[in-house]
């Protein structure tokens, strides 16, 4: 009898998938993106990647990673440094902080939202100060501080 392997459907090819029918209670820690169907209760850190939780997946754990789209239930903070994507079929219960977030219109949420500014890339030759300062004196503008009248002699 000649057997097929089973491949387990996922938006994402490649990720990592956690199925309907799987319970996991622990940490979890990816090196790729995760697709978690099934229950997970614990913390769940893809710093990296993509973590995306399934219409039936069912989440109690705080949440790292670096993007997160929420289509099942998920009790617990979620942390993602790019973007947060909060489905209309999604059940949230914590906090969320991101740099980006979407919330379709009928996903329940119930939380705090921390919407973060991502870091200013480095200034050009370090030490040197702020760009501005290395730019020429402008004349100072109606609206600014009171100007002396240059005086004849």
């Amino acid at each position: 009898m000649q057997t097929t392997p089973t491949k387990v459907s996922s938006p994402a090819s490649g990720a990592a998938a956690i199925g309907k029918s799987v319970v996991v209670k622990g940490d979890i820690y990816s090196r790729e993106d995760l697709y978690v169907d099934g229950e997970v209760e614990g913390t769940i850190e893809v710093q990296e990647h993509r973590l995306t939780v399934g219409p039936n997946g069912r989440v109690k754990a705080a949440v790292r990673a670096r993007e997160a789209v929420i289509r099942g239930t998920v009790h617990g903070d979620i942390e993602a440094i790019d973007r947060i994507d909060v489905r209309k079929e999604a059940k949230v219960v914590g906090d969320l902080r991101t740099t980006r977030i979407a919330i379709e219109e009928g996903a329940y949420f119930k939380g705090s939202v921390d919407v973060v500014r991502k870091p200013a890339p480095a200034a050009e030759g370090r030490g040197s100060g702020p760009p501005a300062s290395r730019e020429a004196p402008q004349p100072a503008s109606a609206a600014g501080a009171s100007a002396t009248p240059a005086r004849r002699s």
